[in-house]
Order: structure tokens, then sequence, then C-alpha cells
């Protein structure tokens, strides 16, 4: 990095840095060009940051879960809401955190020496990425599963073959006669029943391979099972792939990105036009977004709250990956524009994918003669059992299906990328002498130790692991970070001092300009952020997975795991304290302000703000050893 040796940088009268009389360090020999800020890395290019915010921001969710919740809540009527929140919550969000992270050119744990006592917040977000990236890795192995399984012909979920029981059943109903004899005709054989004129509960094909074949399932979370192989080394092999793509940091992974941020659209557009031209097809439509569109709905208060979470989630808000892949940004770089290029595009795909998971879920209605609501499914149930069974009535199946799963592999890859970058961005932002020069070991090494940890979640029990992990540590307590966050930027750290930040940045903005997004940070967001919060809690039920109820020890442990992200808050919080010096005011006020060690990473881009003003101020500070009391004052709006 181009730094000078005297700790100040001296600046002519217009601001501008004047470096002519500075002695640099011995590292400009290494200096890259292509690199504004070559110590740290910067992004190749615009498109490398907008393809990898893209595909971190667009995950599994925009794909088996937006067209459930418009499908639930009023079908068309539902955009209403959710592009509201996406204005009021989500842009207002998205934009903070990536002009914090570009700002200072620090990971989600360093960009909190902004506020000090809140560092733990940044922690605490690096902890749930490393939970999440977890179970996040074995959805990609279930995808790599799926995908290989794909690659015959007829697919191996298209009937009851021998791995199947006699309650599956290709018919998605069926009901004894007065000969007590099953009418329909099952693939295992006629089948009697205890009385007349009962129905029977069957399971289809695809419900079958999943639970049998795919997970090899064990009745609950006590029966743990052995390592299930297959998905073993599928989960190899997915470890081995974000390896190979963050090997080089984001060098690497901003080219991969390339294919795997936009492929993901070449499938939908291809799945769209397929499906609209099956029969059936305009039912699924009508009951997604068409006719059937509900206005009432907007009355009641979950389609709200609905809107409200689908927004925050789908953006990964409050991870820690927005900060990261910001800070790699250059200094100057306008996270204005880019912030509504990736919000807009996001909330696209999930209205696109919409349409393209519905057309063929209407489709599926039609062939077993049922309604739609009968076949609409989210999560788990509409990616790997309701769209896998309904393209498997599609003519050429294997090749729907292999399209469809590396679709769902390329999304979670992407979002992959980012939660590795997160974990090894703090690691190499906290220990820079002994891990910059490694970055390609500690990725794999990073890589390695989430592979053996996600071990139990391939096991017969796995996915109720999986369950328990995402019920517990990817809901409410992101919430909770979330609201610290924004409280801290916005109310401690200071409106208009984050604002003068943003617009060293930027350039000067009109008062006007900011007027939208001090009434979003300073009321609405965080009132809604609250509310939710609060309604996720008071609401909040123990998981499970189907009708499988989860043992007592399992919901300890996962109160447990939400324990462990939350205590790095109070926890740091008192041990910056006990370093502090002055009384427990002064520590507290001390606390409160930006440490010395806030500013944009460079020298040059520091100005007078963070210069001269910071070097006297500094130097007083050690002098006297006093805490300004009034830091705190000054930094409110």
């Amino acid at each position: 990095m181009l730094r000078c040796k005297n700790e100040c940088i001296k600046y002519s009268k217009i601001g501008e840095p004047q470096l002519d009389h500075c002695s640099f360090t011995g590292q400009d020999a290494h200096v890259d060009p292509g690199d504004e800020n070559p110590e740290r890395g910067n992004w190749a290019n615009k498109s490398d940051y907008i393809l990898s915010m893209i595909g971190y921001a667009v995950g599994l969710g925009n794909i088996w879960r937006f067209p459930y919740l418009a499908y639930k809540n009023g079908g068309g009527a539902f955009l209403i809401p959710y592009f509201t929140m996406l204005v009021v919550v989500g842009i207002p969000l998205f934009f903070l955190e990536s002009a914090l992270g570009q700002f200072c050119s620090q990971g989600p744990i360093n960009a909190w020496k902004a506020v000090p006592i809140l560092q733990g917040v940044g922690i605490a977000a690096v902890v749930v990425t490393l939970v999440v990236s977890i179970y996040y890795n074995v959805i990609i192995c279930y995808s790599l599963y799926y995908m290989f399984a794909s690659m015959q012909s007829p697919l191996p979920w298209s009937d009851c073959f021998s791995w199947a029981d006699s309650s599956c059943s290709n018919i998605s109903a069926v009901f004894c006669n007065e000969s007590s004899v099953l009418t329909a005709n099952f693939t295992q054989g006629n089948n009697t029943c205890a009385s007349s004129n009962m129905s029977v509960s069957v399971q289809s094909p695809s419900e079958q391979y999943w639970d049998r074949v795919a997970l090899q399932r064990s009745s609950s979370l006590d029966e743990t099972g052995p390592v299930v192989w297959h998905l073993a080394l599928c989960l190899l092999l997915s470890s081995l792939l974000v390896a190979a793509a963050l090997i080089r940091g984001i060098k690497s992974s901003g080219k991969v990105v390339y294919f795997t941020a936009t492929f993901p659209y070449v499938v939908i557009l291809i799945l769209l036009v397929r499906g609209l031209t099956l029969e059936g097809a305009k039912d699924g439509i009508e009951f997604y977004i068409g006719s059937q569109s509900n206005l009432t709905k907007l009355t009641e208060a979950e389609v709200w709250k609905d809107a409200a979470t689908q927004t925050f989630y789908s953006l990964s808000i409050g991870w820690g990956g927005l900060v990261t892949l910001s800070s790699y940004n250059n200094f100057h770089n306008n996270v204005f524009k880019d912030t509504f290029a990736v919000t807009l595009t996001n909330a696209g795909t999930s209205v696109l994918a919409g349409f393209a998971i519905f057309s063929i879920l209407g489709h599926m209605a039609h062939v077993y003669n049922i309604p739609v609501e009968n076949v609409v499914k989210q999560g788990f149930g509409l990616a790997f059992i309701a769209y896998p069974d309904a393209l498997s009535k599609l003519p050429i199946s294997p090749l729907w299906s292999i399209l469809f799963f590396v679709m769902l592999l390329t999304v979670g890859l992407d979002s992959q990328f980012a939660g590795i970058e997160v974990l090894t961005t703090c690691l190499v932002d906290a220990f820079p002498k002994y891990f910059k020069s490694k970055r390609a070991i500690v990725t794999v090494a990073t890589c390695s130790v989430l592979y053996l940890l996600g071990l139990p979640c391939v096991t017969r029990a796995g996915i109720y692991w999986v369950t328990l992990i995402d019920q517990f540590v990817a809901t409410w307590v992101l919430l909770f970070l979330v609201l610290l966050e924004i409280i801290g930027v916005a109310f401690i750290y200071g409106g208009n001092r984050f604002i003068k930040d943003i617009e060293m940045m930027l350039g000067k903005k009109s008062f006007a300009f900011w007027l939208w997004w001090r009434a979003c940070w300073f009321c609405i967001s965080p009132c809604i952020i609250l509310v939710i919060l609060g309604w996720s809690i008071a609401t909040f039920s123990p998981p499970t997975y189907g009708q499988v109820q989860y043992p007592g020890w399992g919901l300890a442990l996962g109160w447990a795991m939400v324990a462990f992200v939350v205590i790095w808050i109070p926890f740091v919080a008192v041990y910056n304290l006990t370093k502090a010096r002055g009384s427990p005011w002064e520590r507290l006020k001390s606390l409160c302000s930006p440490s010395e060690e806030w500013h944009p990473y460079l020298d040059i881009h520091r100005g007078e703000r963070y210069s001269e003003e910071r070097c006297h101020n500094n130097k007083d500070y050690r002098n006297h050893q006093e805490v300004d009391v009034n830091v705190i004052s000054s930094s409110w709006l």
C-alpha cells in the first residue's frame, strides 16, 4: 500500500493530498498498478462486483420461497407490500451496509471500529455466516446429487422402482371401494384396506426418492445413523468447487460469477418458455399472480410481515457479506447506483422465478387432475419433491431436470462464495502479518473445516440438523443484529457523520437528497425491524420436519446456537470497557466514539476530516488521556 511513514500527510487548501514530501515504505515495489488498494486488492472491474453482489443476494429463497409467499398472500396483490418493504427497508439497509464497507475497506468486524462498543455485532454476524455456511454447503451437495441422478432416463423418481414401499403411487389419492380393495392401480400391486370407503395416505415417487434414496432419512434426530456416503462425496465436491473458485479471493471468484450469476437467468427463461407451452400452465400462473389475486389480503398484518421478512432475507442483509464484498470497491465507486441495480435485479428475479415455477406446477396439477394448491410447496419440498416430480412428466425430462439442478447449484454456489469470503476476509484483516500472503491456504483450510463440520448434516438424520440450524440461527437472530447495526450507525456513530463519510466517496449532495435516507435510517426501518422482531419472537414455535418433532435436547442445542451468536455482543463490549481508560462514564463515551483506526483505508482518501484534524485530536488524546464527552452529541441528527 502507498502509505507515508509519517502518521499524517499534508493537504492543500482545497483538500487534495500532497504526497511530494512523503517517503514511502518498501512495499511500493510490489504495487499492482491495476488496484487502487494493492494491500487488500480491489475488484478487477465493476462487472465483477455487480455480478458477485447479485449472485450473493439472489439465493435459493428467491426460487423456493418467494413464489409460495406470493401465492399464499394474495397472488399479484402481494407485490404491493413486497415492493413497499423493498423501498422502506431493503434498499436503505442495503445502501447502509454497502457504503459502510466501501468507506473503510474492511470486513464486518473491523468496520465496527466506528462504534467499538458494538464490535461484537460484527463478530456475531461472522458467526452466523459460519454456521449458515455449514448447512448451505449441504444444500449445494443435494443439488449436486440430484444433478448427477438426472443423468439417466427415465428419471429415478419418475416411478415407484425397487426402492419404493407399498405406499408409493403415481396417483395423488386413492380410495377403498366396498370390497375393501384399493381402486387405484399401485405399482406395487393391489393392497387391501382395513375398512371400506377410507382414503389411504400415499406418497409420490419423488417424495419417497427424497426420503428413502437421497437422504436415507431416519425417523428422528435421535436416530443419527451412519454417514450417507453419496452425500458425503457430493459435499466434498461442493467444498472443492468453492475452494477452487476462491483460491485467489475476489480475483478468481470475480471471474467465476460471470457464469454462476448469469446461468440461472438462462435456465429460468428456458423453463418459463417451456412451462408456458404446457397444458395447465395458465392455471398455475393464475394461482401465482393472475386473476386469483386477492386484494383483501392487504388488510391482513401477516401479509406485510411476510413481505418485510422476505425482502430482508432475500437481500442477505446482516450477514456481513454486503460489507465484505463492498470493501473491495474503489473508494469513489458509486455505491448508490449499485444499490438500486442489485436490489431491483433481486426483486425482479423473485417475480420471474415465480412464473417459471408455477407454470410447470400448473401442468403437474393438470396431469394429476387436482387443484394447483394441492401441489404447491416451499423450501425443500418444492426444490427436491414437487418440481422434480413435475419435470419428470415432461418429454426429455432428464434435460429439464439437469438444467434445473444446475441452476440450483449455481445459485447456491454464489451465496456460498460470499459466505466463505466473509470468513477469510475477517481472518486476513485481523492477522495480516500471518495470513495476507497465505490467502489460498486460508481459503482451503476454511473450506476443509466447513466440510468436516458438515458431515453430521449428511448422516441419516442430516436433514433434521439442517432444519434445526436454519430455524434457529438464520431467522430472528439476524433481525436482532440488524437492529443493533442501524442503531449503532444512525444513533451512536451519527447520521450526519455517516452521511459526510458517504459524501467523501460520492461527492456533495443536497439536503433534500438525504431527507429520505434519514427518514428510513432514523425512523421507518428500525421501527419496522423492531415490529417484525417482536412478532417473530412472540410467534416462534419449535421447529419440526414435516410431522417429526424434535427431542428436547435438540431444541436445547438450537437455543445454545442462538446464545453462541449473541453472547459475543455483551462479551466484546465488556472486554473493550475493561481495556479503556478513565472513569466508567468516560470509558463508555470513548467506546461510543470512533476508534483511532476508523478512517478510509488509504491515506490519499482521508481528506481533512481524517488526516490533520484526526491526527491532532489523537495527539491531544494521548497527551492528556481525556475523553471528549461532547463527541456523541455532535454526531446526532
